[in-house]
């Protein structure tokens, strides 16, 4: 059963006005990102696609994930593209006490010393609000999305996850994707034709400053 929408509404962006879900843009822009990483092979495939157009993204990576693959991650930030916290085991917010989730991003945050700016993006798009204002106390820009691909659900075609991006994506999108096992079959499809299809249109891709 889909318990998701592909297109963050107007009224979500509004009640959760503290949190970033897109840019305001006049210019042609677009914010890809990619969650879960890093994650062998996958991830250094999309940093080989991100590098055909010479298109930038920001990587919400989970620690754990990082202490097994350092020298991904490493790459990640040396080809110029943005990191963020996503914990560091994939703690969903509504199953862990306040503290007990703060310390687990504060274990992930090793990785992310001197790195600005501090982004976060909570696993599974959940985060109390009393968690989200201890956070933003502590510098964190809480990064959400305007568009879900849905890479992630095996029970949606590689065309409707493509078709998801492409019917919903505006000037100033920030677009998720997964750089992560589950999603790989369906990012292999989708991401190739998103960066084809917006560059030929004019767009340029960024990473979050």
């Amino acid at each position: 059963m889909k318990l998701y929408l592909t297109k963050t509404p107007f009224l979500v962006k509004l009640l959760f006005s503290k949190w970033e879900w897109s840019f305001y843009s006049k210019k042609k822009e677009l914010y890809l990102t990619f969650d879960d990483g890093p994650t062998p092979e996958i991830t250094d495939w999309v940093l080989d696609e991100l590098k055909k157009y010479d298109a930038k993204a920001t990587f919400f990576c989970i620690g754990k994930n990082i202490d097994e693959n350092p020298q991904i991650f490493e790459r990640i930030k040396s080809e110029g593209h943005t990191v963020g916290n996503h914990t560091q085991n994939h703690f969903k917010s509504n199953k862990h006490s306040v503290e007990d989730y703060l310390e687990n991003i504060s274990l992930a945050s090793k990785h992310f010393e001197g790195i600005k700016p501090k982004l976060f993006r909570p696993p599974y798009g959940r985060l109390g609000l009393r968690k989200s204002y201890i956070l933003r106390k502590f510098g964190y820009r809480i990064i959400m999305w305007d568009v879900l691909s849905a890479d992630f659900d095996t029970k949606i075609s590689e065309t409707k996850c493509l078709n998801n991006v492409i019917a919903n994506t505006d000037k100033g999108s920030i677009i998720v994707f997964h750089d992560s096992q589950k999603a790989s079959e369906k990012l292999r499809f989708v991401l190739p034709k998103i960066l084809e299809y917006y560059s030929y249109k004019g767009y340029e891709f960024k990473s979050i400053a």
